[in-house]
């Protein structure tokens, strides 16, 4: 199957209807149905890595300050134990957490794209303590197992600043959220690696675009799986400083 990098934004996205929520509906009719999916999740920061191996993680609603029917939407896949310790045992730097649930990073997404929940969902924790190639380096290794029929998902943003969000309908993006995403996009497309894993010293105005990496890491996994080609799927700001970008590596 494919690999994907995903722009979340808003946990609100998970019950919008709009451009993005549009696109990722119709995702799942272009793929073939995974009989798993790991998710590179953005909410998930520790000292070491980790993958769930709850066989049903719960939940976990991991925001505050939204709409009370936020916090009531119901997408709650099994995991899989089974899957989680294949990986952990082929890669002994992975460990196993069994008790941890599923973040909006995963079922936000997902539950446009798999609306039915009957795939198993699992994540995989970022590394606080790695340096930006070692993330690269670690979805390479995740990409050599060639695991048959597994969907993997970086769910982060490429561009992503909270403190200047504007929650106004369809705002007008900053023009430097929009000069940096056009860079991202051409340095995405071309393959160069160099400048992406680097992007503290390469990409214009990155101290506004990426403020904190937790982010922008999930992007680096997603890059480290690919061995051919890259396809953009979506591309869009939303609330005026966060990149929606969405594309596939195969």
């Amino acid at each position: 199957m494919k690999t994907l990098f995903i722009g979340h934004g808003s946990p609100e996205n998970a019950l919008a209807h709009n451009r993005y929520t549009e696109f990722l509906s119709g995702l799942g009719a272009l793929m073939s149905k995974p009989k798993a999916i790991v998710v590179f999740s953005a909410h998930w920061l520790t000292h070491g890595t980790y993958i769930t191996g709850n066989s049903q993680p719960p939940q976990i609603y991991d925001f505050y300050g939204f709409p009370e029917s936020l916090y009531r939407v119901q997408y709650c896949p099994p995991g899989s134990r089974e899957l989680a310790e294949t990986i952990s045992g082929k890669i002994p730097e992975i460990r196993v957490d069994y008790s941890r649930g599923i973040d909006h990073a995963a079922w936000a997404v997902i539950r446009h794209i798999y609306p039915a929940a009957d795939i198993p969902v699992l994540e995989l924790s970022l590394n606080r303590d790695l340096p930006e190639p070692d993330h690269f380096r670690l979805g390479t290794v995740i990409a050599s197992l060639e695991l048959s029929d597994v969907l993997f998902i970086g769910s982060g943003n490429a561009i992503h600043n909270l403190s200047l969000v504007d929650f106004s309908p369809d705002p007008k993006p900053y023009s430097w959220a929009e000069a940096t995403n056009a860079w991202l996009v051409d340095r995405i497309e071309h393959n160069r690696q160099e400048e992406l894993l680097g992007y503290k010293k390469f990409m214009p105005d990155w101290q506004r675009a990426v403020p904190t990496d937790d982010h922008y890491l999930p992007l680096l996994y997603v890059l480290g799986m690919r061995t051919s080609e890259t396809k953009i799927l979506f591309n869009e700001l939303q609330n005026a400083s966060i990149s929606m970008l969405a594309f596939s590596v195969s």
